[in-house]
């Protein structure tokens, strides 16, 4: 997380300079300040958390390729097992 500060009073000066009400100033200072103390993601924060997930992602689908490959052994022994049993019978 990035920390920002503003000044305050300067950008409420600005607005009033600009035309705004002093309520209108006051409105405005409240608000983009909120927003600057909030917990803004960064483009190095975007960056992060893309490569855990993409890494979360390699690693599921690994997981899921051994449980194919296990699923699909498993059908191959039962059906040689199944085409024994039938030569046999004939």
């Amino acid at each position: 997380m990035v920390t920002t500060t503003f000044d305050t009073l300067a950008f409420a000066k600005r607005l009033m300079e600009a035309g705004f009400t002093e309520r209108q100033a006051e409105a405005q200072v409240t608000v983009l300040r909120e927003i600057v103390e909030s917990e803004l993601a960064t483009k190095r924060d975007l960056r992060e958390l893309e490569l855990r997930l993409t890494a979360e992602m390699v690693k599921a689908n690994a997981e899921i390729k051994a449980d194919i490959l296990k699923w699909v052994a498993g059908m191959l022994v039962a059906q040689a097992a199944l085409i024994a049993a039938l030569v046999k019978l004939l």
